[in-house]
C-alpha cells in the first residue's frame, strides 16, 4: 500500500492500521501524535483507524531536551 507519511510518499506499508503502521515504523509510541487523513487521533483510537490506499498521515515525535 502506498501512504503519504509526513509529505513523503511512502510504498510497500504492509500495516492496515494506525497502531500498527507506527509499530511497522519502528516509532516509540507514547512519543508520537499522529494525523490520519487530516483528523488527530488518540492512541487509544489508533487501533480502530483503518489505513486504506493514498492517505496522508503526519506522525509527529515528542522529544525532550534540555
Amino acid at each position: 500500500m502506498t501512504l503519504s507519511i509526513n509529505g513523503e510518499k511512502r510504498e510497500g506499508i504492509r500495516a492496515g492500521t494506525v497502531v500498527e503502521l507506527v509499530e511497522e515504523l519502528g516509532l516509540p509510541a507514547p512519543a508520537c501524535l499522529v494525523e490520519h487523513n487530516g483528523v488527530a487521533l488518540r492512541r487509544t483510537e489508533w487501533d480502530q483507524a483503518v489505513l486504506g490506499e493514498g492517505d496522508v498521515l503526519e506522525i509527529i515525535r515528542i522529544v525532550a531536551g534540555g
